[in-house]
């Protein structure tokens, strides 16, 4: 399995680095020319690699970490997304209800990927939280998920596990999805929440 982390800002650069702190190797690209991430990737670490948009969506995980509303551009820098997990990062908070036709963000974001596997995961934590070491006093810091897809599900959490955060499945986009997905101008309940669970 490899990974590409698409968005370079605080929240892709947090994520970054805890693929770095456990030495798994990870593409990085954004809008920017690779040589401008080169520097970034270096500061992160040596499994942390700087790519074009256009490699880095050859990966077979892909975690979109990036501006919600941009989602069309990175769908199509790959000729096909079918069998790839996609790893939903966004908020689109502040976004109407209205303009994403009332359906969960995520759900939104899938539209634009149509074959890929999509896992809603990660956005629930700030960027400074995400990049700290995910033990804590004996416990794991959770990682909510939420996906219509079971098997796409499956692949995220065993990554989640191997970063070393504990995912904490909360069913479908829909149902559970929605206490991680921001609605206009309110943040679900679950974002921004730091729990940490203990064996």
């Amino acid at each position: 399995m490899n990974y590409a982390i698409i968005g370079t800002g605080k929240e892709g650069q947090a994520l970054a680095s805890a693929f770095a702190r456990k030495g798994i190797e990870v593409a990085i690209a954004s809008r920017r020319p690779v040589e401008a991430l080169a520097p970034v990737a270096k500061a992160i670490g040596p499994t942390i690699i700087p790519k074009s948009l256009k490699d880095a969506v050859k990966a077979d995980m892909v975690l979109l970490v990036v501006p919600f509303g941009t989602q069309k551009e990175v769908a199509k820098a790959a000729e096909s997304w079918q069998g790839k997990v996609l790893i939903d990062v966004t908020n689109a908070y502040g976004v109407a209800p209205e303009e994403l036709g009332n359906l969960p963000s995520s759900v939104v974001i899938s539209q634009a990927f149509p074959g890929a596997k999509l896992v809603k995961a990660f956005n629930s934590l700030s960027a400074e939280v995400l990049a700290q070491d995910p033990n804590v006093q004996g416990g794991k810091r959770v990682v909510f998920l939420s996906s219509d897809d079971a098997g796409g599900a499956a692949q995220v959490a065993a990554l989640v596990e191997q970063l070393g955060f504990a995912p904490v499945q909360l069913g479908k986009l829909a149902e559970g999805g929605l206490l991680i997905q921001a609605r206009g101008k309110t943040w679900a309940q679950l974002i921004f929440q730091d729990f940490v669970k203990f064996q």
